[in-house]
């Protein structure tokens, strides 16, 4: 079995001594078999096409083709040409004659699609277990939740099944799971990348994500796939420049904004805090602002937007149970409030102005708690609710974000860190990511 290196870097040196796609993407079936591991996808491409993806691939050459061979997973509320879309819900199933813009760039920049991957369903959700089909395991912690929505995306590239994934990230749902299976992932600005052939959560803030193991990688990503489209009305695009240079002010939250559950994850965010690079400057910054945006996502007429944009694609019955309680919530909200959320949203936009004054980042824990199964078997919202206190707002905010790995927890379970900026900052956080990363590995 040929076991997939770690990075595009070595994946195409590996290439260039020999290494063929068709012996990658044995090797990666074959893991797959081992893993044995039924939640990870819920379609994948025959051998007869994988067969036809590497016999349409160009000559080698990563300069023209940056993606050349590089085994891709994606999520199963975007759109694949010939693969079935459900969004997780079987009686929404189609198959589409068109991919996803972000999906068809990859492709011509030599991507091998390795299938669809499982999710929390219309990606409403956060812990990975909204999902009639098997729950994905988490790579790092079998008896723990594996992060959602992007569920599946993260574990494949986690477990060795793909070196990129692809996530939607309107939440949090591409930097949870990074933080609990000990990945990095890039939420890009709003509209960076088209969300047409996106099976919509929230219209106004889905984005598309990457999952990958390093933050070079997620860059070329996300570099491919970043650009304007025409047919997108969400599309917003920005220069992305090349990365760089890392931000050294960073603003961290104040005692009384720090909502961590249990001793494990206080010390990894101090170990995570201890060994910052060298030249960084932290400064205290008062977040409550920012998390009372977060809470309007859910506890608000926010979540309306969910019903307008999947409530009525199949019957309530089709729905999981979860998903169909959420879009039901809906009910309770008036016109009049969405437009009371609008005005409150806008407000709070301007209260977190004094926040960016004299840094150039905000670094929070990814995610305050990582649940058990059987506590989400208990409670199937609360612990959901608390995985969003440091992402719910960013996309309401319009920010830009990149999760990267931390030290461990001291019981050796993954832990995270976010970089959040304004728009368009997305060049300076990959690179301040991989600072950190860098320093962290040390």
């Amino acid at each position: 079995m040929t076991a997939l290196p770690r990075s595009i870097a070595a994946l195409h040196a590996a290439y260039a001594g020999g290494l063929t796609p068709s012996a990658v993407m044995a090797g990666l079936a074959a893991r797959q078999r081992v893993l044995d591991d039924p939640g990870i996808y819920l379609a994948q491409p025959s051998e007869a096409e994988v067969a036809a993806s590497i016999a349409a691939l160009p000559p080698f050459d990563p300069a023209r083709f940056p993606l050349w061979g590089v085994p891709v997973a994606v999520k199963d509320n975007i759109d694949v040409a010939g693969m079935p879309t459900t969004a997780a819900c079987p009686a929404h199933a189609y198959v589409p004659a068109e991919s996803a813009p972000a999906v068809a760039r990859l492709v011509a920049a030599g991507a091998i699609i390795t299938g669809k991957t499982n999710l929390d369903q219309f990606a409403t959700g956060l812990v990975g277990v909204r999902t009639p089909h098997p729950i994905p395991r988490n790579a790092r912690a079998p008896d723990r939740v594996p992060g959602g929505s992007s569920s599946g995306s993260a574990v494949a590239v986690a477990q060795g099944l793909a070196l990129l994934s692809l996530g939607t990230d309107t939440a949090g749902s591409g930097r949870v799971p990074a933080a609990l299976n000990g990945l990095v992932g890039l939420k890009p600005s709003v509209g960076a990348v088209p969300s047409r052939g996106v099976v919509p959560a929230c219209p106004s803030l889905d984005c598309i994500s990457v999952f990958a193991n390093d933050v070079a990688d997620a860059w070329a990503c996300y570099g491919v796939m970043a650009g304007g489209d025409d047919r997108d009305p969400w599309s917003r695009p920005i220069e992305l420049g090349a990365p760089g240079p890392a931000f050294t002010r960073l603003g961290i939250p104040r005692v009384e904004d720090l909502h961590l559950d249990g001793a494990e994850q206080r010390a990894a965010w101090e170990a995570a805090l201890a060994r910052l690079p060298a030249g960084v400057t932290l400064v205290q910054r008062d977040l409550t602002p920012f998390l009372e945006t977060a809470r309007l996502l859910y506890e608000g007429a926010f979540v309306a937007e969910r019903d307008a944009a999947f409530g009525a694609l199949v019957a309530p019955e089709a729905m999981h149970p979860v998903t169909r309680r959420i879009v039901a919530g809906a009910a309770r909200f008036s016109a009049t409030d969405a437009f009371r959320g609008l005005h409150r949203l806008a407000e709070l936009r301007l209260a977190t102005r004094p926040a960016w004054e004299g840094i150039e980042a905000l670094l929070v824990p990814t995610a305050p708690n990582f649940p058990t199964l059987a506590e989400l078997e208990a409670d199937p919202i609360g612990p959901n609710a608390r995985l969003g206190t440091y992402t719910n707002f960013v996309n309401l905010l319009d920010l830009a974000a990149i999760a990267v790995p931390a030290p461990p927890r001291p019981d050796g379970l993954p832990f995270g860190v976010t970089l959040i900026g304004p728009r368009a900052s997305d060049a300076g956080l990959a690179a301040t990511g991989a600072a950190l990363m860098k320093g962290y590995a040390a």
